[in-house]
């Protein structure tokens, strides 16, 4: 009788531990993971792809500055490993977006939902961004003579940079074109002026126009150093470039034009009669009162590694 009653205590304690349920072991669902990566696009352009990489199979809610992408609420992952997920997601702005998913297990009862960990792009955008009937284009220049005094000339012994040292000159050279004058290059004789604000020197500095080895483009000068006078405060160099185009009293407009078809040199004729097309031409049109000279300016937002910076002359 007593070792009847043993045996009857010794059961009773191991269903209490819960080593035995119903005679079945019992498990504890397994801990998922769901990983993010991709997304990263440009504002404007086609979808960024973002990926998601999931530890079983399951579907996952994408999600854009905490928010649920429209179309990637349950996007079902591949059945087999790896078990992905992808979602086509149209940016709203450029900039950082932090991005989240959430995964929900097909087999719930032996694995878990879980949130992926945050995962922060940057959406691109345009490199100027700004609209403007004036498009600029902006490079930076070590000029001749690394002591900071410029040369007569500009050739192949300016370097294309936007790092430099203390003691050196900065040249910016630009050159625009002007869409209300049907693309035309903004030289002397169509620009009131053009000047450069940077960060830290009180006037803004004034752009020239001239021929520069074989070829006319705007400079700007800035040089550095230690003596009074001359910028030298270190770091990235935050700059403006404005350029203004004169009043107009005609400009060019897009029009079209007759011109005889032609194959190979010879005009083409059909039934004894030339065929003509229709092609693009521009035509100078008399406007009054004058039209506003445009204004374009450039600012650039290059990653900071790109932009134009100073650093201290190197130490020994």
């Amino acid at each position: 009788m007593k070792r009847f009653i043993s045996g009857v205590v010794i059961s009773a304690l191991a269903v209490v531990g819960g080593a035995v349920v119903g005679g079945t072991p019992a498990y504890a669902a397994a801990t998922s993971t769901l990983v993010l990566t991709g997304g990263s696009g440009v504002f404007g352009l086609d979808p960024a792809i973002i990926t998601a990489t999931a530890s079983s199979a399951g579907t996952v809610a994408f999600k854009a500055a905490g928010a649920v992408i429209v179309g990637c609420d349950a996007v079902a992952t591949t059945t087999v490993t790896p078990f992905v997920a992808k979602c086509s997601w149209v940016p709203l702005a450029a900039g950082s977006t932090v991005l989240g998913g959430t995964f929900t297990p097909t087999d719930a009862a032996n694995f878990t939902a879980v949130d992926a960990g945050a995962l922060t792009v940057k959406v691109g955008v345009a490199v100027q961004g700004v609209v403007s009937p004036i498009h600029l284009y902006v490079d930076t220049v070590l000029a001749s003579g690394s002591t900071g005094v410029l040369a007569p000339r500009f050739g192949v012994s300016c370097a294309i940079t936007s790092q430099f040292i203390v003691g050196q000159t900065i040249v910016w050279r630009i050159y625009g074109n002007n869409e209300n004058l049907g693309g035309a290059v903004m030289d002397s004789s169509n620009t009131v002026k053009g000047y450069i604000e940077v960060a830290g020197v009180k006037d803004p500095i004034p752009l020239a126009y001239g021929n520069h080895s074989g070829v006319a483009f705007w400079t700007g000068i800035l040089k550095t150093g230690t003596t009074a006078g001359l910028y030298n405060t270190l770091g990235v160099i935050s700059y403006k470039v404005t350029m203004i185009a004169k009043d107009q009293d005609t400009v060019k407009v897009l029009s079209t034009k007759l011109v005889r078809k032609a194959v190979n040199g010879v005009a083409v004729k059909v039934d004894g009669a030339y065929v003509y097309e229709r092609v693009p031409a521009y035509k100078t049109v008399h406007v009054s009162p004058a039209l506003k000279g445009a204004v374009g300016t450039f600012q650039s937002n290059f990653t900071a590694s790109s932009l134009v910076t100073l650093y201290a002359v190197p130490t020994a």
